[in-house]
């Protein structure tokens, strides 16, 4: 066995590391390391939760990729594309494309006898993914919507309902302008909340046989189709492949298709979430730097009073490289187990929010009322093996102190 291993394991299992004057040093290291990996994984999990969070949101309201009329002039004021089964079968045949559904917009707006809000209503056929619906879903239920006939029911938002101060089963008056003013009474069968006030304020669901009535669309018109991939990781790549795939083709009106992503509908809303990607390196590097230097201060302390152990070990032939050695593997010890218990609170924290929610938030600030946390393996890993291998780095330098201590000076520690 390694000599500078075996002393370095004698001295951290042994009673001689609890010497008054290095205990208080060396807790203090294994704190500084604990704190500081356990605020890393803890900030990790959060913004990987919160940014999920948010994306998973946007695309629920509009898929990954959208295709749309070419000469739309506003986003919720569409002009009518063909989406036949020749378009369907081109789009489920790529690579890469999960899920596509047909969809229709109509703006308008909604009143009652003592308010009155603008809207947007969303039409959505049979082959509608109805798992974001179904997950937001707070009161009542999600209808099978239909193509081919109106049930006048609608899913409307918590804002909405409060707002409006509607419930389960009342008809809601909409009003549609055109030449003349176009209303629809629908009957509200489902309440959804996903605290994206931008987009529960304005999105009403109902079927799209009944949107397509209100634009008065010949059949097969629609305002597009929204596209579900298999790998967000590809939403630029299936764009741009899409969009090639499309720029020679028109319907049998004429009409050209556009390809757009979430990313480019919503991009103040992925500038911000890129922000947070600076926000939490800053935060690494502080965590860092703060357990790093606490650890060197620790090994220092444990050199400098154990001054005549060294004079003693190079008396019997130790040289420096064997002697740094030595602490570093004593360093390496206390830094693992300083690791260990910022694991445990990391892992804790992580397991407790997930499942309780117990830290909470304003959904009107920040789209969600509980703290998000992720846990990914690979990120856990990396950034426990980064910590490790940085906090290890730090301390070789201070390790060359041992080189200045000599046998003969070594003599008045005793």
């Amino acid at each position: 066995m390694d000599i500078a291993l075996f002393i370095a394991r004698r001295l951290y299992r042994g009673s001689d590391t609890a010497r008054e004057a290095s205990r208080p040093a060396v807790v203090i290291a294994m704190a500084g390391i604990a704190v500081g990996l356990a605020v890393m994984l803890i900030s990790v999990a959060v913004v990987i939760g919160f940014k999920g969070e948010v994306r998973d949101k946007l695309v629920g309201f509009s898929s990954h990729i959208r295709i749309s009329n070419l000469s739309m002039n506003a986003i919720y004021e569409s002009k009518p594309v063909v989406v036949d089964d020749t378009l369907t079968a081109r789009l489920e045949g790529m690579p890469g494309v999960k899920h596509l559904q047909r969809y229709a917009l109509r703006a308008g707006m909604v009143k009652t006898d003592d308010a009155f809000q603008g809207m947007v209503l969303k039409g959505v056929g049979p082959e509608y993914d109805l798992h974001f619906l179904n997950d937001h879903l707070v009161a009542g239920e999600v209808p099978q919507f239909s193509d081919s006939a109106s049930l006048n029911r609608v899913v409307i938002s918590q804002l909405l309902a409060d707002r409006m101060q509607l419930k389960l089963g009342d008809k809601l008056d909409t009003y549609f302008i055109e030449d003349k003013v176009k209303a629809r009474r629908l009957e509200v069968v489902g309440i959804y909340c996903t605290h994206f006030a931008e987009y529960d304020q304005l999105f009403l669901f109902t079927d799209l046989y009944t949107v397509n009535r209100l634009n008065r669309w010949e059949k097969g018109q629609v305002s597009g189709v929204e596209l579900e991939l298999e790998e967000y990781d590809r939403l630029e790549e299936m764009t741009y492949l899409i969009a090639d795939d499309l720029s020679s083709v028109s319907d049998r009106y004429g009409q050209r298709y556009a390809v757009s992503n979430v990313e480019m509908m919503n991009p103040q809303m992925f500038a911000w979430l890129e922000i947070l990607d600076v926000n939490i390196w800053v935060i690494l590097l502080l965590m860092t730097g703060v357990a790093g230097f606490t650890m060197i201060s620790g090994l220092l302390i444990l050199i400098i009073e154990r001054t005549s152990m060294i004079g003693l070990l190079k008396s019997l032939g130790a040289n420096n490289l064997t002697l740094r050695r030595l602490f570093l593997w004593l360093a390496v010890f206390l830094i693992g187990r300083g690791m260990f218990w910022g694991n445990l609170v990391a892992l804790a924290f992580i397991g407790v929010q997930h499942f309780f929610g117990l830290f909470r938030l304003d959904p009107e600030t920040y789209y969600m009322d509980t703290v998000p946390v992720v846990f990914h393996p690979l990120y856990y890993l990396l950034l426990n093996l980064a910590a490790f291998v940085i906090s290890v780095a730090m301390l070789v330098g201070p390790s060359y102190l041992i080189a200045r201590i000599h046998p003969a000076q070594s003599m008045r520690y005793e």
